[in-house]
């Protein structure tokens, strides 16, 4: 123990203390820093010395172009804000504007499907304030589910279903559809599997005119839609449309193949079903081009084409009339038909056929044994045919004039469109007048402060402080007196602009005709007093640089403006011939009307003319139908 003692003694003897070593440490760290930046100073001081005199040029170049980057960022700067708030009020706009159709944010969020945003908005909502979302219409009478069961977001529908009943579910927007008819539509599956899912009576909705989603599908083609429709409920194919029609009756119509085979599939006796015109799937068929939908619908049962409609056509005559070449024949090949069946006023196909000028028609129907109905001895009754002959006037008349009504439309909304382009336009021309105008001022002010030679600084006899050197040359004088004119003259069109409120149209197209004849004579005056300033800036000794800006900014300017003067009298004429021609029009009908009659007399007749004009075109179409109730009777009465 006692050596073991010593030996500790000895060596913590030997060992240093660390309060030692942390001062050998500390004094090393010092002498080591001083001597590295020592050596860096020496070293800085060396390559400074060296690089002085080929430094200073330098430092020049970049002092300058600091000055240029300064600038550039003070610029950019500028822009920035400027962006910032044309940002900041589209923003502002975004937020307190829908837009035209009234979107809620909710609208928003399910019309681009942002599933995340439809989840916060709803959670943040008690269960009644949901509702109330989710029933809220726009514009257009759509709610957030129409819309995306619309754009098929199925999960954002998804998602809207676990916060609505079926009263909330089945609201129809203003054309006329609910979200389960227009998902059908658009032929978006997935949403209509999350509505049947929540839903499943959803499908038996039906519109004004008792369409059902199957009907709107199957018009579309969405053979998908068809048969989850049909896997759903196939009673859903025996629902008829107020006017008689069934699915198979649209899908045949459209022509649509895919449909009609899944149909046929379900029920095939939905190929005898008949509207209220009495006609089946097979009548809506041949009127199309589809033969393999005719020859699909006579699969089940070939005895379809022998039914005929409340006139007494079969396929086989509406084929013919509609001038359906392929489909004859197609009919023609099938076994068992009966090519010379009469309809109700005594018509054969070959009859029709000959009676709507198809030669090719009436050359098939003949190498095919068809005959005339007067062949059989059986000629058509001539009070028959005059009842059909008033039921086909009534029928033409009717279309006729549903296109003139329609063509009528038509005309209003171009010409509303026309009328919008119009004051647009007009628009337009108004406000770019007022920014040539502003234009034009400011370039007219400040030239007036800028002429060459600049002014007088110090007192001189005769001349007074201010006043420019060249104020007494004829050059100057003429380009003070035609700047001033075109400075007025911009500041008074300014004027009107911003004080001046037009809104019919005929006031503002004389506003802008003057407007523009101001601009015009701003525009050459300002000419005038740059080319009579050239003549003081070239000098004597360049003359004909001054002579050579005279001739171009003349004949430019004065070619410019001497056609716009010819276009515009050539309008001007143009119109009083019209206007003459007008009149002498008028003129000749008032003598061809009444030869001898006082100026009153005349304008009393032209009264009465206009008001009995205008009658007979209100009653137009009353009495034409008029004239075929007349007729209608006439006929009943041969016909008993």
């Amino acid at each position: 123990m006692e050596k073991q003692q010593s030996l500790h003694n000895v060596t913590t003897e030997k060992r240093p203390s660390p309060q030692l070593l942390m001062e050998k440490q500390r004094s090393f760290k010092q002498s080591t820093t001083r001597g590295v930046v020592e050596k860096q100073q020496s070293f800085r001081g060396v390559t400074t010395e060296k690089h002085l005199s080929g430094g200073r040029g330098m430092m020049e170049k970049q002092k300058s172009f600091r000055g240029f980057m300064e600038k550039q960022k003070s610029f950019r700067v500028v822009m920035e804000r400027q962006l910032s708030f044309i940002g900041a009020g589209e923003r502002r706009k975004n937020r307190e504007s829908p837009g035209k159709r009234g979107d809620s944010p909710l609208h928003l969020a399910a019309r681009t499907g942002n599933l995340t945003r439809v989840r916060e908005i709803l959670h943040n909502s008690d269960g009644q304030e949901a509702k109330e979302l989710l029933a809220k219409q726009n514009l257009e009478g759509e709610t957030p589910l129409y819309v995306a069961a619309e754009n098929g977001q199925a999960m954002v529908v998804a998602e809207m279903l676990k916060y609505m009943d079926l009263e909330t579910a089945s609201i129809t927007a203003r054309n006329g559809y609910d979200p389960f008819h227009v998902a059908a539509k658009q032929g978006h599956v997935e949403v209509l599997k999350e509505l049947l899912g929540t839903f499943p009576n959803s499908a038996m909705t039906t519109d004004l005119s008792c369409t059902t989603a199957l009907h709107t599908a199957a018009a579309q083609g969405h053979i998908d839609v068809v048969n989850l429709l049909l896997e759903t409920d196939s009673d859903l194919a025996k629902i008829a449309r107020n006017n008689g029609k069934t699915v198979l009756h649209s899908a045949a119509r459209m022509g649509h193949l895919e449909v009609v085979k899944s149909l046929l599939s379900k029920d095939p006796s939905t190929g005898f079903r008949v509207d209220k015109k009495g006609q089946t799937a097979l009548h809506m068929a041949v009127k199309g081009q589809n033969e393999e939908i005719v020859l699909e619908l006579l699969k089940p049962d070939s005895s379809v084409l022998g039914l005929e409609d409340n006139k007494g056509n079969t396929a086989l005559h509406i084929a013919v009339k509609k001038g359906r070449t392929q489909i004859v024949r197609c009919l023609l090949s099938v076994e068992g038909i009966n090519i010379n069946t009469a309809n109700k006023a005594g018509e054969s196909p070959l009859d029709i056929a000959e009676k709507m000028g198809t030669p090719e028609l009436v050359l098939i129907l003949k190498e095919a044994g068809a005959t005339n109905s007067k062949d059989h001895g059986k000629p058509p009754n001539a009070a028959k045919q005059l009842k059909q002959t008033v039921s086909d006037i009534k029928h033409d008349v009717q279309s006729q004039l549903q296109q003139t009504r329609q063509t009528g439309f038509r005309v209003q909304k171009i010409a509303k469109r026309l009328k919008k382009l119009h004051i647009s336009g007009l628009n337009n021309a108004i406000n770019s007048a007022t920014v040539v105008a502003v234009l034009i001022a400011t370039v007219a002010f400040a030239a007036i402060f800028t002429v060459p030679g600049q002014y007088v600084e110090d007192k001189l006899e005769g001349i007074s402080l201010g006043q420019a050197y060249i104020a007494n040359k004829a050059p100057f004088i003429v380009f003070f007196v035609f700047d001033s004119l075109a400075l007025f003259i911009s500041l008074a069109v300014v004027v009107v602009q911003t004080s001046v409120v037009v809104i019919e149209q005929k006031a503002k197209k004389q506003l802008v005709f003057v407007i523009n004849k101001l601009m015009w004579l701003a525009c050459l005056f300002i000419s005038v007093a740059f080319i009579s300033l050239t003549y003081v800036v070239v000098g004597k000794q360049s003359r004909w640089l001054a002579v050579c800006a005279t001739v171009i900014g003349s004949s430019i300017m004065l070619t410019t403006i001497g056609s716009m003067c010819y276009f515009v009298i050539l309008h001007r004429m143009e119109e009083s011939k019209l206007r003459s021609i007008r009149k002498a029009e008028s003129r000749s009908r008032s003598l061809s009307m009444s030869m001898t009659s006082d100026p009153e007399i005349l304008n009393s007749e032209y009264k009465r003319i206009d008001e009995r004009t205008n009658w007979a075109n209100q009653s137009k179409e009353d009495g034409i139908w008029t004239a075929i109730s007349l007729l209608e009777p006439v006929a009943e009465i041969f016909c008993a």
